[in-house]
């Protein structure tokens, strides 16, 4: 693939940018970097690479989802700065 002057300014159009004289020659560069870089990678043998999900070998550390019983809504409530009988009272955030 080749980085030129009119795929910059495509992608300056997606990502709603725009780049001066030398920043585009950075972009190109770098463009040409990481598009070196995945063709390296492409060449590497993997055909013998264990598929994994995650590099570690975490396991899952969660606790068990047990009922109990409810928090105490009042105790809750008591250091809300605006409140009502039930539940905190905040400012809205989308239009009113």
């Amino acid at each position: 693939m080749q980085i030129d002057n009119d795929l910059v300014t495509y992608l300056e159009t997606l990502s709603n940018l725009t780049f001066t004289g030398e920043e585009r020659e950075i972009v190109k560069g770098d463009l040409g970097n990481i598009l070196n870089a995945m063709t390296h990678m492409g060449q590497i043998e993997t055909q013998r690479v264990q598929e994994l999900s995650h590099p570690v070998g975490h396991v899952n550390v969660f606790r068990e989802d047990e009922p109990g019983l409810p928090f105490d809504r009042e105790r809750i409530l008591q250091n809300a700065p605006r409140r009502n009988s039930e539940m905190f009272i905040a400012p809205g955030t989308v239009g009113s």
